[in-house]
């Protein structure tokens, strides 16, 4: 199978930004019903977090004016996010890329969980690795326009930073997780602006 009749069967069976959403909320719903293991509960929490996280983003991030004109002079595009709900990554950025999107009508929100499309992921690896959330930008016959993800390049930069000077994993997660905080979704919007006017 080539590479655009993949990714056009992907987008024929994605969600939107609010079915991912509901998604989201299900998982969270029926895991509290049952008996879980302990990866199991660190992965419930991951998720009620994200879903805090979302509602945060959703409520405190109001695109500015300049992505406004921006986005509006965009021809149709489909925006197809590989993601998973949790993704920390994910949590903090998906929620302010739905409203850029919605910004416009000729463009498209599409997204695909990961863990059951390794084969889309894997046309989109970063540094061979399957970071999410990876955005793929394409117009109508399916060429990509842009890609983006997983995270902002500053953030990237902090990350890589902390890794290097030897910090635990979660010691980054919680170091970047204030890092969006602060940022309020600016670095993401900056580049998209970039993005978008190429």
């Amino acid at each position: 199978m080539d590479k655009k009749t993949t990714i056009n069967e992907k987008i024929s069976s994605s969600l939107n930004y609010e079915e991912f959403k509901v998604h989201s909320e299900q998982i969270v719903a029926s895991f509290q019903m049952k008996e879980l293991n302990e990866d199991e509960k660190n992965l419930l929490e991951y998720r009620k977090l994200n879903l805090a996280r979302v509602s945060r983003v959703e409520k405190t991030y109001f695109p500015s004016e300049e992505i406004k004109n921006v986005i509006t002079s965009s021809e149709r595009q489909i925006w197809l996010v590989i993601t998973e709900d949790w993704c920390g990554d994910s949590a903090q950025n998906l929620p302010a890329i739905a409203k850029i999107a919605s910004l416009n009508n000729k463009i498209e929100l599409k997204i695909v969980l990961r863990d059951s499309n390794l084969d889309l992921m894997d046309m989109y690896l970063t540094d061979g690795k399957r970071s999410i959330p990876k955005l793929i930008a394409f117009d109508e016959q399916l060429n990509e326009i842009f890609i983006w993800g997983p995270r902002p390049k500053k953030a990237q930069e902090y990350f890589d930073n902390l890794k290097e000077q030897g910090l635990a994993k979660e010691d980054i997660i919680k170091e970047i997780h204030s890092w969006y905080a602060k940022d309020k979704c600016q670095s993401l919007e900056n580049e998209f602006i970039e993005l978008l006017r190429i």
